[in-house]
């Protein structure tokens, strides 16, 4: 008797255990997928940038100059949603006879962890950009790119956001570094967590 009362008790238990961590996922899914920013909803712009030389790079490379920029997204619609992830970035060219995307997309920055951001109507979150140009005038044409094309985490259509960033236009060289959204606004007076 005492041996099945044993295992009855480890058995629910174990029920109780298995369960509970699935429900916490749950509960974070639905509150980041039940309310997910559409790109129509969001205002998405580029904030201010700043400089830094020899960021990256082994050492006694050529110092590259990187530049850190954030992408803003203030909600303008008229109910709360959210963002999760990383946005895709890649830069664009917008003239008729060279127009379209500009060497590679933006690869993640992991220094920052993903969490659920929550935006009230109003509310502006931001991701943080960084833009590498190498110091080495062989290692790639640099090509000024006039829009940067974003795509938020499950939307379908991109938004394009004006801007004049150098970047290198061949593929494979990673010129844009992307970290994962973030509350609260960027700019002015933001703090860069690179």
């Amino acid at each position: 008797m005492a041996a099945v009362a044993a295992f009855v008790g480890t058995a629910a238990l174990a029920i109780v255990l298995t369960r509970a961590p699935a429900q916490n996922d749950v509960s974070l899914s639905s509150a980041v997928s039940g309310r997910v920013c559409a790109t129509s909803g969001l205002e998405a712009w580029l904030g201010l940038g700043a400089d830094r030389v020899g960021d990256g790079g082994p050492p006694g490379a050529y110092p590259a100059r990187a530049t850190y920029y954030t992408l803003e997204f203030t909600n303008i619609s008229d109910r709360a949603c959210s963002l999760y992830g990383y946005p895709e970035v890649s830069a664009y060219r917008d003239s008729p006879a060279a127009g379209g995307p500009v060497g590679s997309a933006a690869v993640r920055d992991t220094s920052v962890r993903p969490k659920p951001v929550m935006l009230e109507p109003g509310a502006t979150a931001h991701a943080v950009l960084r833009v590498t140009a190498s110091a080495e005038p062989s290692s790639c044409a640099k090509v000024a790119a006039e829009e940067l094309r974003i795509t938020l985490p499950r939307q379908p259509r991109p938004a394009f956001v004006p801007a004049q960033i150098p970047v290198c236009s061949g593929k494979g060289h990673v010129s844009l570094r992307v970290q994962a959204f973030q509350a609260r606004p960027g700019v002015p007076g933001y703090t860069l967590t690179p």
